[in-house]
């Protein structure tokens, strides 16, 4: 199992950066949990406090999208499993960090910064493929918006299950969500109905015993 966690930092120069908020804390857990369910796991970790635990986890760090996508280059073929955690930034700057001489000093003056897209690191997995691989994305959406973005995520980057999380549970301990199968079935975390939260260290028990059966259909050639 590949899994990738945590956020991407985008240089603007040689000590600011575009960043965001993911804690890394949901893909950490479910390496330690994949791990401790006897999956062989390579954690491919942006630039966080936290680290795996469990001794059967392989973590390899990266800061920036390109970064992520040299390691997605090397490894993910090898995955049966690869599990898309990380929050990568869709866009960074387009300017080379040594462009300011290093550092940029503050000017009273306003500063204009041009950002340029980032490639689409899952499409771009899916895209390459081999027979019997699973993926699984995640969506985190404003709450009445979300159902519908894991849907056209799904569908639109060919994955075989995405995990929907809503927007207030980043950055969180806990973790309300649901899984999407490509056919349509959705299956929701443990009183997530009801609006309940779980801690992201149970929530991960529950996601791998969930997503096992279609993994191994998927592996098996049946699909879900």
């Amino acid at each position: 199992m590949l899994i990738t966690a945590g956020p991407t930092h985008e240089p603007i120069d040689a000590v600011r950066f575009l960043g965001n908020r993911s804690s890394g804390r949901l893909g950490v857990h479910l390496a330690d949990a994949a791990a401790a369910y006897g999956w062989e796991v390579t954690l491919l970790l942006g630039p966080v406090a936290l680290r795996a635990t469990h001794k059967g986890v392989r973590t390899i760090a990266f800061r920036t999208c390109a970064d992520l996508q040299a390691l997605l280059a090397e490894h993910a073929s090898k995955a049966d499993v690869i599990v898309m955690a990380a929050a990568v930034a869709d866009y960074r700057p387009k300017v080379d960090p040594n462009f300011f001489g290093g550092k940029f000093r503050r000017k009273n003056e306003p500063l204009t910064l041009t950002l340029e897209p980032t490639p689409d690191l899952i499409a771009g997995v899916s895209a390459t493929r081999r027979p019997g691989q699973t993926i699984i994305g995640f969506a985190l959406e404003p709450r009445d918006e979300l159902h519908a973005s894991a849907k056209a995520k799904l569908e639109r980057k060919g994955l075989d299950m995405v995990v929907g999380n809503p927007l207030e549970t980043m950055d969180s301990d806990e973790i309300e969500a649901f899984v999407l199968h490509k056919d349509g079935t959705i299956v929701h975390s443990p009183g997530a109905e009801q609006g309940r939260r779980m801690p992201k260290s149970k929530f991960v028990d529950w996601l791998i015993t969930t997503v096992e059966p279609a993994i191994t259909s998927i592996a098996a050639g049946k699909g879900k």
